[in-house]
């Protein structure tokens, strides 16, 4: 099975300087519809792993988080892509809790859902958590330079064999050249 994992803030859509808390303020990031469609073609499930703390704060409610997400998921399907699911924790840093990345809960989940392991799963991320978590549950660390991802790779501390992109189409690109 071929399986990818994307965050969703800075990678499917774009960043704010605040909360996205309707699905008004909820805007794709530049080719990132077309770059899921490409991969839905190609064979690939596709997955969202993401923190939503605004939750756990009581910044945003179930209701409107799933709003934001039936317009992320609709979408994706009028540029006739797929998201195969969505994996959320809505904790704070501070509930300590084993899912919020750079913890691996909602990797586990995505092992145990879909009955494979992550050795050759990319994690494409734009956040050092994103890619800690990637690289701690076993996943292929990928970092968009879209989002958070200029400022994550001035960082320098990244994980051994972070792959580096500049935006998802150019990480859909080279996993094309890669089955070929």
């Amino acid at each position: 099975m071929k399986l990818i994992i994307l965050d969703q803030n800075g990678v499917i859509n774009q960043r704010g300087d605040t909360l996205i808390k309707t699905p008004d303020e909820w805007k794709p990031m530049t080719g990132s519809l077309q770059a899921i469609a490409r991969l839905t073609h190609a064979g690939y499930r596709v997955v969202t792993a993401t923190n939503q703390s605004g939750i756990g704060r009581g910044l945003l409610n179930m209701t409107s988080f799933n709003a934001i997400n039936d317009k992320m998921f609709r979408a994706v399907q009028q540029e006739g892509g797929r998201l195969d699911a969505l994996f959320f924790c809505p904790h704070t840093q501070h509930d300590k809790c084993v899912c919020r990345k750079p913890g691996i809960g909602m990797f586990k989940e995505i092992r145990q859902r879909y009955s494979v392991e992550l050795s050759h799963v990319p994690v494409v991320g734009d956040s050092l958590r994103d890619l800690q978590a990637a690289a701690k549950a076993g996943a292929v660390p990928v970092l968009v330079l879209t989002g958070k991802g200029q400022a994550t790779l001035a960082n320098d501390d990244l994980p051994v064999g972070t792959q580096i992109y500049p935006d998802l189409s150019a990480v859909v690109d080279s996993l094309e050249i890669q089955a070929l």
